[in-house]
């Protein structure tokens, strides 16, 4: 993740908000039908983010991810490859992405919570990945305070295998953000926080846009999906 995200939200949550409850505990992914749909976007050989297939030709993940680690710049959308349940030296499935979907409300550089419910975007890819191959996530409706949700990413510390945080808990759940007590790390951003339930596949509700404290203990900030994101699979397609 973005190093700037991380500090100004820490700064935000801390000064207005008690203490977190737990982290979460780390699980098996294989655990989770479905996961290949989880993959990593390699960014213009510079940086990684975590992206999740939601249609056979459309990921989606952080708009913060669209922009050059380095200097702020928009991000050529050609330039990245979305590697759908890499693990280890091999993922599933691997496309080129072609075009970038950015919610028409994110403005880069700026940071905090409110921010956050615009954090995300949709990238369309190459070609279509078949469902015979992997089948994308469920979409579904952001959950409530006190929820359990799990969230599944790579990251700057596993970089080749996606790590499942599971039985974390929403903190804070407003029309513009989520705060669960998931811990992610640099490189976690866009990864899908998923609800599941038994016999059911999961479904994906929110997604990862960075890191922060809250009474002292790491958290996880997250952008809800609301009627935005079907403008943006339909602008990205």
């Amino acid at each position: 993740m973005r190093r700037v995200l991380g500090i100004a939200a820490a700064a935000l949550i801390t000064s207005s908000a008690g203490a977190a409850a737990a982290g979460g505990q780390s699980a098996a992914v294989q655990s989770v039908p479905g996961w290949e749909a989880v993959g990593r976007l390699n960014i213009g050989g510079n940086s990684m983010c975590t992206a999740s297939l939601i249609a056979p030709d459309l990921v989606l993940t952080a708009a913060h991810c669209m922009y050059d680690i380095r200097n702020g710049r928009a991000v050529n959308p050609r330039s990245i490859k979305f590697e759908a349940g890499l693990n280890g030296h091999r993922s599933k499935a691997s496309r080129k992405v072609v075009k970038a979907a950015i919610h028409a409300e994110y403005r880069h550089g700026r940071t905090g919570q409110f921010q956050t419910g615009t954090d995300i975007a949709v990238l369309r890819l190459e070609r279509p990945i078949s469902a015979d191959v992997i089948r994308p996530l469920t979409l579904a409706a952001a959950p409530e305070r006190g929820a359990r949700v799990d969230v599944m990413s790579y990251s700057h510390r596993n970089a080749r295998s996606p790590e499942l945080q599971t039985a974390c808990q929403v903190l804070v759940a407003r029309q513009g953000s989520l705060i669960t007590s998931c811990r992610v790390d640099f490189g976690a951003s866009g990864s899908p926080v998923l609800q599941r339930h038994p016999g059911r596949p999961p479904r994906l509700v929110s997604v990862i846009s960075s890191k922060a404290r809250m009474g002292g203990k790491g958290v996880s900030l997250a952008a809800p999906l609301g009627r935005t994101l079907q403008t943006l699979m339909r602008q990205a397609g």
